[in-house]
């Protein structure tokens, strides 16, 4: 790997972790709960009833990896499970009122920190950004 590709896996590194952090930090402030459970939330929201599994396919996460982020949002009553009709060895997964004001309260700040990138990067600037880490977020190293 040449000294460029360093430095540009470098910064991709700090900029995730400097996102991650501030991001983690709003999210708990108003809604108790890290991105990365804000991410459950969405998902959760986009098909009400999914199973852990499905969330974690919408994630891209491992199973494992959930179990814990989805025991969190149910021990702060933002999801709600139910049996599954389709399989009776699965959860169904619901948003709690809770669960749905929290989701509104992200929402802001998320609003909040993409308008301070466009601000930043600019439109053509955060389009070019968001190609980008879609094309890294799909590759395989």
């Amino acid at each position: 790997m040449s000294a460029p590709d360093q430095r540009v896996l470098h910064l991709l590194q700090l900029a995730a972790h400097r996102v991650r952090t501030d991001v983690d930090r709003s999210g708990i402030a108003v809604a108790g709960v890290t991105m990365a459970q804000a991410g459950a939330l969405f998902a959760i929201h986009a098909k009400p009833g999914a199973t852990q599994r499905e969330i974690a396919q919408a994630l891209r996460q491992r199973e494992s990896a959930v179990t814990g982020m989805i025991a969190r949002l149910l021990e702060g009553k933002l999801v709600e499970r139910k049996s599954s009709a389709a399989d009776d060895r699965a959860w169904s997964l619901f948003l709690t009122p809770k669960g749905t004001k929290a989701l509104l309260e992200l929402r802001k700040v998320l609003n909040r920190i993409n308008a301070r990138l466009t601000d930043a990067l600019g439109e053509e600037g955060v389009q070019q950004l968001a190609d980008s880490l879609r094309t890294i977020a799909n590759m395989e190293f």
